[in-house]
């Protein structure tokens, strides 16, 4: 009987997110795909080291340890890789000891057309062009910001902390464009004017969802092992339609931030997210020097700037 991929949360990931590959990758763009090739099959020895979503993807697993019945996650790699140069990742993950046997490798190939085989729930990957793929498809997805900010993977999270900004990520992003187009005021009493109609569904609406069917099988939710948290720079009177959204969906967040305009990196840090997602870099880039952070891109012909430009 096949394995029914409809019950687990499914989360994609590519290798870079995974692991360390900075330096793979700067010989793939510097020196072309062959010398990349010989490097990794040169190297399959090597253990990889952890990269900036391994602590993250290792508490997802541990889940499982929490249920009798049935897997609560799983997780698959996505990735252009070869199954050649894929044996130096397979060495790592049994190294780690991560309980991952599923993968997609598309040997240069766009990854997106396999999320939905997968049906995937969310995608991680340090390659924007996937992740827009993967977002004009419907799939919750970032790009996850490695490289210098790389924090150390050797963290170990008991409780699983996920931050969210709300238009454009949870909420669609037809708001974001007014603010953008008309500015503040007119955003403030569009907000004001509308707040008892839901916001549309953003590109993270769906994983919220399933997060929040997770979350009812742990009663305590002060103490379950996921917590969320929405941050968003909207404030009163904006605020009234989020909060009612997020009740017409029937879900609810464990912590809601409405910052008017404060900076998200010290609440992030005092929230202790372990993975931030937002539409736009000003407040990624910062919080990726204290968490995981992730861009979410605009689905194809919701981008408020290009909308401003016609």
């Amino acid at each position: 009987m096949a394995y029914d991929l409809t019950q687990p949360l499914v989360i994609g990931i590519s290798s870079r997110a995974l692991f360390d590959l900075e330096e793979e990758n700067r010989i793939f763009e510097e020196r072309g795909l062959n010398e990349y090739v010989h490097y990794q099959m040169e190297n399959e020895g090597e253990i990889l080291k952890k990269g900036v979503a391994f602590p993250l993807i290792r508490a997802f697993l541990k889940l499982n340890e929490l249920s009798t019945d049935h897997r609560l996650v799983e997780v698959i790699i996505m990735s252009r890789n070869s199954p050649d140069t894929s044996l130096r990742i397979f060495r790592s993950i049994a190294h780690y000891g991560l309980d991952i046997s599923r993968a997609a490798l598309t040997s240069g190939a766009p990854v997106s057309p396999y999320l939905k085989a997968f049906r995937t729930d969310l995608f991680l990957s340090a390659y924007e062009p996937d992740v827009q793929d993967a977002i004009n498809a419907g799939i919750a997805a970032g790009v996850l910001l490695t490289g210098s900010n790389q924090r150390s993977g050797d963290e170990h999270i008991s409780q699983i902390r996920i931050a969210f900004d709300g238009d454009a990520v949870l909420f669609g992003a037809e708001a974001e464009r007014i603010f953008q187009h008309d500015g503040i005021e007119a955003f403030q009493t569009h907000e004001r004017e509308h707040a008892d109609e839901p916001l549309s569904k953003g590109p993270f609406a769906n994983f919220l969802m399933t997060l929040s069917n997770l979350q009812t099988m742990f009663p305590d939710r002060e103490h379950a092992p996921i917590r969320t948290a929405l941050v968003t720079s909207r404030s009163a009177p904006a605020h009234e339609r989020a909060i009612k959204t997020l009740r017409y969906w029937n879900v609810r967040v464990d912590e809601a931030f409405f910052l008017g305009g404060v900076r998200k990196r010290e609440i992030l840090e005092q929230f202790g997210a372990h993975i931030f997602f937002d539409d736009q870099h000003i407040h990624t880039d910062p919080a990726s020097e204290i968490t995981p952070a992730a861009i979410v891109p605009y689905r194809a012909g919701d981008d408020p700037e290009t909308e401003c430009d016609e």
